[in-house]
């Protein structure tokens, strides 16, 4: 899923997910007997504590396109840090002509993100945050560039691993 190397997967086996769709697009193929039409649907899955999935389905009709994300979504499920309700820290990330910014937001804020953002952010279980989308708005480089943004979060506790020393010192700098 987006090239990373050290995600860790999930597997979905007892987990309640819940799917939302972010978008179905009617597509077309120009044939010599005419056009034919077809679905292309964007699905994310999660169960609303840090795991999530996105999952993209292809068929000639809607509801069968709708299904084979939704299996697609549940084969790619990942765990993301999460701090409380929020994100753990600022980030940033781009996905073709997609960007996305990410903010963490105190309690009660809520979610303050565009639709396609907000599908992942509420799959994730984030509750409140802050966030911009900027550029192409196709809902499947969106989903996609919010992806990477919250692959590239790393947990306080990971910091502290990473640098060989306390949480407290992460926090005090000394």
């Amino acid at each position: 899923m987006l090239g990373f190397k050290n995600i860790e997967k999930v597997k979905p086996a007892g987990m309640e997910l819940t799917d939302r769709l972010v978008g179905v697009q009617r597509v077309t193929k120009v044939t010599k007997g005419g056009r034919a039409f077809g679905f292309s649907a964007i699905v994310v899955v999660g169960d609303g504590n840090g795991v999530v999935g996105y999952g993209l389905g292809k068929s000639k009709e809607v509801a069968s396109a709708i299904a084979k994300a939704v299996e697609d979504a549940k084969k790619n499920l990942v765990r993301i840090p999460l701090t409380g309700n929020t994100v753990p820290h600022e980030n940033e990330a781009r996905y073709g002509g997609a960007q996305v910014f990410l903010r963490p937001a105190s309690v009660g804020t809520g979610v303050i993100a565009g639709g396609t953002v907000r599908a992942v952010l509420e799959s994730v279980g984030v509750r409140d945050v802050l966030s911009k989308s900027k550029g192409s708005s196709n809902p499947h480089n969106v989903v996609k560039a919010t992806f990477k943004a919250l692959l590239e979060m790393r947990s306080v506790g990971e910091v502290a691993r990473q640098r060989g020393i306390s949480v407290t010192k992460v926090f005090n700098g000394k």
